[in-house]
């Protein structure tokens, strides 16, 4: 396993069940004994939790060093 507890890892894929999309930005919360998956945290900008998903590991990618941030507005899907 590549990943530890806490790093900030980009989602890989849309998950539009949680209007996640890839390149999205989340932390990893826990790693599974089968070591291949993880929980991972999704949150807005003020710290609100979007999701919590239990993902593979290649649903999720390290930051690349030459990667600019960006952000969108999530609240539509917030209702």
């Amino acid at each position: 396993m590549r990943f530890k507890e806490l790093d900030t890892v980009v989602l890989t894929h849309d998950v539009p069940e949680h209007s996640l999309k890839e390149g999205d930005l989340g932390a990893i919360v826990h790693l599974h004994a089968d070591r291949e998956t993880v929980e991972v945290e999704f949150v807005t900008a003020e710290g609100r939790t979007i999701a919590v998903l239990t993902l593979r590991q290649e649903d999720i990618r390290s930051i690349a060093d030459r990667e600019i941030l960006h952000v969108r507005d999530y609240s539509v899907a917030l209702g």
